[in-house]
């Protein structure tokens, strides 16, 4: 079990050295949230120690992704201080054959959506389990909620036919709380059609802060694989 760990692991340290790797001196990063993600944050910090990258800024998407830029030496900034952002870097749940993402498994999905849709490029860290036919076969699409609005923007989205639930926190009793203070649903839809469409609607419904849907932001996605034991990264844009 522990080589095969060890296999995911190095996988993810890969994509996420891929994905860092491109970042250029003197560029505005958007720093992702979660796992993979994690190591690209990391990894610049450990090019900035280096030397080999100078005067770089970070913006990041999350608490997470405060925590780590500080642990790792990468300065950080925030969107009323600067006028773009050059590249960012972010993870996701599934990544359909256009490149359409849901994200918001570790609900920080509206800080993201605001970061990577500002860059200039941005780059998704994936493992090839993400890699889906169709948005919503495998994971339930988040949906940020301000917390007087659960209950109607529940049943407003049932009337759309999905099937929501509120997610609970771990190791904490209720729900769990987002970075702005708000809840996420968790919605299974039988099939979504049409990605674009579908974002629209859900944030049109009084209440609602943000979905996972991410349409048309993606510029390139980076896959991690493990073959016979071995990991490697492939390019899809």
């Amino acid at each position: 079990m522990s080589a095969e760990i060890d296999a995911t692991t190095l996988m993810k340290q890969q994509v996420g050295k891929a994905a860092a790797d491109r970042v250029q001196s003197g560029s505005i990063v958007g720093l992702g949230t979660g796992s993979t993600t994690a190591y690209a944050i990391q990894f610049l910090g450990d090019r900035l120690k280096s030397g080999e990258l100078k005067d770089i800024i970070g913006v990041p998407t999350s608490f997470q992704a405060e925590v780590l830029a500080k642990q790792y030496g990468i300065p950080l900034t925030t969107l009323d201080a600067i006028d773009h952002i050059d590249i960012a870097i972010d993870g996701a749940d599934e990544v359909d054959p256009q490149l359409n993402l849901i994200k918001g498994g570790g609900a920080a999905h509206t800080r993201e959506k605001i970061v990577d849709s500002l860059a200039d490029l941005f780059i998704v860290v994936v493992d090839s389990s993400k890699l889906v036919d169709k948005l919503g076969s495998t994971f339930k699409l988040p949906v940020e909620v301000i917390p007087m609005a659960y209950a109607p923007v529940m049943r407003a989205i049932q009337k759309l036919g999905g099937k929501p639930e509120l997610r609970m926190g771990v190791k904490k009793a209720g729900p769990v709380i987002t970075d702005q203070g708000n809840m996420v649903i968790d919605v299974k839809f039988d099939t979504i059609d049409n990605p674009a469409e579908l974002e629209k609607t859900l944030n049109n419904i009084p209440g609602v802060l943000e979905n996972g849907l991410f349409v048309g932001v993606t510029n390139l996605v980076l896959v991690g694989e493990v073959k016979d034991g071995q990991p490697s990264v492939r390019e899809i844009s």
